[in-house]
């Protein structure tokens, strides 16, 4: 494919870069998101929200049905929400349900928290509090592998092994009646069999995330029958998880939204064990997704918006602004500091609708030149993705790249390269050295309406292959 020269609208995610979109001269004068009202919009005017007039061709779009999911809970409320037109069941959360924990956890005994990275100590510790104000007396385990140097970061969070709340990973698996796997995929991918092989009969194995079932539909494999499989996903790190419970102690209900799966169910008690943990990590509001749903999603999302997409758009708004006479300090700052700065806190303050709000009417017209420009090649590039990752190739990728950090069967470690080894991030070490302590970086409108046309799109297409709406929002 053609590169584009120096004066054209052009944008490279990954390793592809595509040619410059239609002329947008005879868009419409106010910007608009296509074809969605997604939650984290501010609500907005009809006649903002009619579609641009770019003359850009659409993908090929074939909308997935969303899968029903309802669920049945004997020990918590279920309530029925409406998320851009669709329905979905939530429970709510906070710290006056923690006495229907016992309830909630009818039958288990031990919970094994396997993993000290970044879910693992913010889970072990909430739900350890948790259920210390429930005056319940389960047990919250850490399981270590032997020699690891997480052992003494768990004793500093309160687990030691003279009072049986840390040990050896192994006995730790077999002796829990709810293990909560949180490991790293590429672990997960190398040890599943032995953890299957540990785990009593009935025991339930919990999940944060979906990786696992991707990886084993990608060998033709399925969980053990013998032990029912649950997830629940905070939408935030293991520190967020941690700080948000701890400032939940003053404000009831504050913390990480979390979406629940049950994706095998042998005596019936999947369901409100998942709700249970869920509301012990302090979770204001848990949702209902399937394990697929979640791991597709959630690995999809890596490669758009937190990832990959968003590296490989900075790398090209920062070519084209000092291709055409931009010195490079000011091409970073209005690329990378002016997306992680200012355009990302608008947005998780106020909404994307604000950005555009934002922005002088020049401002804005360069706005919609490039969401226009950007948004169908967008949908483009974001579907593949998503097809890599549905397809298994993407988690295969994975897994391959995960055991090549170290040395195995012959073969010397080579692990990744660093991203900071371009110009642009040589570039960005001098601009942040200087940067006053809380500089948020420009608002620029173009680099803006390339970053919300990304936005839109993956959600679009998020939706348009059936996940639900409450991903999104999470």
């Amino acid at each position: 494919m053609a590169a584009a020269t120096s004066s054209s609208t052009y944008l490279a995610i990954g390793r592809k870069t595509l040619n410059p979109a239609p002329s947008v001269a005879t868009a419409a004068t106010s910007v608009s998101f296509p074809a969605t009202q997604h939650p984290c919009l501010v609500a907005a005017s009809a006649d903002r929200r009619r579609a641009v007039a770019a003359k850009v061709s659409s993908p090929s779009v074939i909308g997935t049905a969303m899968p029903s999911l309802d669920f049945e809970t004997s020990v918590f409320k279920k309530e029925k929400v409406s998320l851009a037109g669709h329905e979905e069941y939530i429970v709510r959360g906070g710290r006056d349900l923690f006495p229907l924990l016992p309830e909630a956890f009818k039958g288990i005994k031990q919970i094994g928290v396997i993993g000290w990275g970044s879910q693992g100590p913010a889970q072990a510790q909430n739900l350890r509090d948790s259920l210390v104000e429930a005056k319940s007396d389960i047990v919250v385990k850490i399981g270590l592998r032997k020699g690891s140097k997480s052992f003494e970061e768990a004793r500093a969070a309160g687990f030691t092994e003279e009072s049986g709340t840390l040990g050896d990973i192994w006995e730790t698996v077999s002796n829990s009646d709810l293990v909560l796997l949180l490991i790293s995929d590429s672990a997960q991918a190398d040890n599943y069999e032995k953890i299957f092989s540990h785990m009593k009969p009935n025991s339930i194995l919990g999940l944060s995330h979906g990786f696992l079932l991707g990886h084993l539909q990608s060998l033709g494999f399925d969980f053990p029958k013998s032990i029912s499989v649950i997830a629940v996903c905070p939408k935030g790190m293991g520190p967020s998880v941690r700080r948000l419970y701890v400032q939940g102690k003053e404000i009831n209900g504050a913390g990480i939204n979390a979406s629940f799966a049950v994706h095998q169910d042998v005596d019936g008690r999947a369901t409100d064990v998942a709700l249970g943990w869920s509301v012990a990590l302090g979770s204001p509001f848990t949702f209902a997704t399937t394990l697929e749903q979640e791991y597709r999603s959630d690995i999809f999302g890596e490669r758009g918006i937190l990832l990959g997409a968003v590296h490989g758009m900075v790398e090209a708004l920062f070519r084209r602004y000092t291709e055409q006479g931009m010195d490079e300090d000011s091409a970073y700052k209005n690329t990378v500091e002016s997306i992680t700065g200012i355009i990302s806190k608008t947005i998780s303050k106020k909404g994307m609708l604000e950005v555009y709000n934002s922005l002088t009417e020049e401002g804005k017209k360069q706005f919609i030149e490039a969401y226009s420009a950007a948004y169908y090649p967008c949908m483009d590039i974001l579907y593949e993705c998503y097809e890599d990752v549905s397809s298994g190739s993407e988690i295969r990728s994975v897994v391959l790249a995960g055991r090549r950090f170290y040395e195995k069967e012959g073969l010397p470690a080579f692990p990744m390269g660093k991203i900071d080894q371009t110009r642009m991030w040589k570039v960005g070490e001098r601009v942040r050295s200087t940067r006053p302590q809380g500089d948020l970086g420009p608002l620029h409108p173009f680099t803006a309406g390339v970053y919300v046309a990304l936005m839109m799109a993956q959600v679009r297409s998020h939706i348009q292959k059936g996940n639900s709406v409450s991903l999104h929002a999470g």
